[in-house]
Formats: structure tokens, C-alpha cells, sequence
């Protein structure tokens, strides 16, 4: 028996506890780690020296060395997100049905917490705290496996986090670093106890995931993210949007790949959009037409997640074929239209198969602190269970309770007694 089997039983004995405790504790936790991560930021940032160095040294490339930064910046960030958490309802223990079957027979559906979940993530320690304080409101265990690249910060980052919130009430073994690659593999073979696992990553290690386990995968392979600037957009907001959403961060998911311009812009717009970018540092890639009409390169690929100062600019011909370009392309993730008509936009909402859909703002909200759910684990593009930025809500389940007084079936099968299915408002 391997040595993760048993750290693996161990964290299911913990998801029991985990699910037992009472928000006062998962609240207190909470703010233990908070504090904790401040009065031991400089061992932190001293840990993220080391992991920078490194990088710097194997030449990682800079969006990765962006998100693999963990300075005062992001310390402030992820304690914020860890404050608003607090702040938040407990999502475990709601009561989202009730039912009467019958006189003393009453059904109710339970939010309970999934049990143990295991994330795969990118370079970003930030994502660890993020990740470990939403599975400490959520009451679930959790395995977290980082890049290779953080391994020092990973390191430093969880010890606080398990020590702290150990301190304020959690079992032991609810939280648990893997460091090697290889510890993937062995971790997809642990069924009997892991119960999701969520991987961030690109499409071919998302696919490899999915195809080695047994294990329910909650993710996103990419994030070929869209804007549509429609015929009816209003030119300084567009510009604004669209240079947030390209710009603003270039190294995530839920930033802006691709901008889909209306024919009616050709002559209008879209001279000044494309050196607008040009001008704030983006390389712009275009259809044949951009290409020959202003000299950019020429987009070799429309399903393409640049995560740099890049972009394609796409004209079409109205709203029905941006909608079918982003269906076709895109990623399911974040897509965005730029519109003062108020059918387009119902329409493009109504029609555009993506976890977020947004009118006339940057597609870089699609997050999961902006959007009020104190962090995320990740986005999901899959219809189940959860979609789009994964919060709160989409680290529990539920359960169903009946309770009643000596009933027994028999009687509602022959007939003697029915049932009277009184649904009550929640």
C-alpha cells in the first residue's frame, strides 16, 4: 500500500469532520489563515525568491514568470478574497427542496460538501490559497498539486494554511500537497477516496486527465475567449472594453483572443481599434482582409489562446455569424459583445454557448471573486454539475433526507394510502 493511499483514507476520514463543522469554525479557520499568510509573508516571499530565480534561469516564459509571482500585491489580493469568503453564507446545510410525501412523511434535498477533491493547477500560487480557502468554506478535504515551477512557494504556502486552519478546528489531513509529477498518476488511481478532481491546464493535459481516471473531472482545456464589437456599438466604449480585455492581464483564461468586428466598422472603426492595440503593445493577427488592408500578420488559427500581447481581429458580416464563428471556436468559456442594440444582445446571449456571456464589459470579469463567490477553483466549460467561474456552489452537493414514523411502502403499492406530494416553498 502506498504511502499516498494512506494519506488519501486519511483525508477521507477528515471530509467526515469536515462536513460535521459548524460555520462559526469554518469562519474562524478562515480568518486564521488570513493572518497566518501575513505573519508569514516573508517567509513566503522568500520561497517565491527562490522559485523566480529558477524560473528566470530556465528561461521560463514571462506570463508564466507573471503568474508565478506571489509579492505584497498578490498577498493583499488573496487575503481579501479569504475576507470576503467569511462574509459569505455557508453553502453547506441549506435546504433547496421540501416536500410532504404523505402526513409525517416529510422529504427535504440537503447542500453537503463533495467529500475530497483533488486540483491540478497552474503556476499561480495565489490559486493554492484561493483553492484551499473555498474548500475550507465548503467543508471538503483537498489535494492540490502545483506546477513544478512554485514548488517552493506551494511548499510554504500550504504548511501555513494546514497549520492555521488545524489550529482553529480542522482535522488533520484535510489539506495536501503533492510536489512531483509523478504523483498525478498515482493520484487519478485513488477512486475508493477522491471524489473530484479539477484540472487547470492546457487541452492535451486536460484530455489526459480524463482519460486516466475514474475519478469525476470538473475543467477547462482553454480559454479562446471572444469580443464582438457589433455594428451598433458605441466606438469609445468599445475601445475602452476592448483594450481592458486584451490588456489589462494578458496571462489568464478569461482574457480577450479573439475580436470580432461587424463589416459595417470596416471603414469607421476599424482603422483606429487596430492601431489603437497596435499602440498598446498588441500584436494583432488578422483574416485576409485585416492582414492586406493594414499589415498585420495573418491568423493562421481561429481556435488560439495567444495569453500574451496578441490578438486576431476577425470581420464578419452581422451578429448570427459572430455567434456561429464563437460557437464553432471558441472555447465555451467568456464571450462578449459590444452593443447599444438591446435585441442583439439578448440575442447573442440567448445563442452564444459559453459558461459567460456579457454585454458591453471586458471580458475579464468572468471571475469568480468579481463575481461575488469570494474565489474559484477553477472555470468549467462542461454542462454538469457546474459551469463557468466554480465557486461555492460548485463544491457542494446534496442529499436527500426523509423523515417519518414507522412508514412503510406497502401500502401506497396496493392501494391503501397515496401519496400527496405537497411541495412547499423554500
Amino acid at each position: 500500500m502506498s504511502e499516498l493511499h494512506d494519506i488519501a483514507k486519511a483525508a477521507r476520514e477528515a471530509s467526515y469532520v469536515l462536513a460535521s463543522l459548524s460555520s462559526e469554525i469554518k469562519n474562524k479557520a478562515l480568518a486564521n489563515v488570513a493572518a497566518c499568510l501575513r505573519t508569514s509573508s516573508e517567509e513566503i516571499f522568500a520561497a517565491n525568491k527562490m522559485d523566480l530565480e529558477e524560473a528566470e534561469r530556465t528561461g521560463l516564459d514571462t506570463p508564466l514568470l507573471k503568474r508565478l509571482k506571489f509579492n505584497e500585491d498578490k498577498l493583499n489580493d488573496v487575503v481579501s478574497g479569504i475576507e470576503s469568503l467569511i462574509g459569505l453564507n455557508d453553502p453547506v446545510g441549506r435546504v433547496t427542496l421540501r416536500t410532504t410525501l404523505d402526513d409525517g412523511l416529510e422529504l427535504t434535498r440537503v447542500t453537503c460538501p463533495i467529500g475530497v477533491i483533488g486540483v491540478i493547477f497552474e503556476s499561480r500560487p495565489d490559486a493554492l490559497v484561493q483553492i484551499a480557502s473555498l474548500c475550507i468554506k465548503s467543508g471538503n478535504a483537498v489535494f492540490l498539486k502545483g506546477g513544478s515551477e512554485a514548488v517552493n512557494t506551494n511548499k510554504a504556502l500550504a504548511s501555513v494554511i494546514s497549520r492555521a486552519g488545524i489550529e482553529a478546528g480542522l482535522p488533520e489531513g484535510w489539506l495536501n500537497l503533492l510536489t512531483l509529477r509523478s504523483e498525478i498518476a498515482d493520484m487519478l488511481k485513488l477512486d475508493e477516496y477522491i471524489d473530484l478532481i479539477i484540472p487547470r491546464g492546457s487541452n492535451s493535459f486536460v484530455q489526459y486527465i480524463m482519460q486516466n481516471t475514474n475519478i469525476a473531472v470538473l475543467g477547462h482545456a482553454d480559454g479562446v475567449c471572444h469580443t464582438y464589437i457589433d455594428a451598433d456599438a458605441d466606438p469609445d466604449k468599445a475601445i475602452k472594453v476592448a483594450l481592458d480585455a486584451k490588456t489589462q492581464y494578458v496571462s489568464v483564461c478569461n482574457a480577450t483572443e479573439t475580436f470580432l468586428v461587424n463589416e459595417a466598422l470596416k471603414d469607421s472603426f476599424l482603422p483606429g481599434f487596430i492601431k489603437t492595440l497596435q499602440n498598446a503593445g498588441v500584436e494583432v493577427y488578422g483574416d485576409d482582409y485585416v492582414a492586406e488592408t493594414f499589415g498585420t500578420g495573418k491568423a493562421e488559427e481561429w481556435h488560439h489562446e495567444y495569453l500574451a500581447m496578441k490578438c486576431s481581429v476577425k470581420i464578419v458580416k452581422d451578429t448570427d455569424e459572430a455567434i456561429a464563428h464563437i460557437n464553432h471556436y471558441g472555447s465555451g468559456h467568456t464571450d462578449a459583445i459590444i452593443t447599444e442594440n438591446s435585441e442583439k444582445a439578448e440575442r447573442f446571449m440567448t445563442m452564444v454557448d459559453s459558461g459567460s456571456v456579457l454585454v458591453n464589459c471586458s471580458t475579464r470579469f468572468a471571475d469568480g471573486f468579481r463575481y461575488g463567490f469570494g474565489a474559484e477553483v477553477g472555470i468549467a466549460t462542461s454542462k454538469i454539475h457546474a459551469r463557468g467561474p466554480v465557486g461555492l456552489e460548485g463544491l457542494v452537493s446534496y442529499k436527500y433526507r426523509l423523515v417519518g414514523n414507522g412508514d412503510i411502502v406497502g401500502p401506497y403499492c396496493d392501494g391503501t394510502k397515496k401519496f400527496q406530494h405537497i411541495h412547499h416553498d423554500i
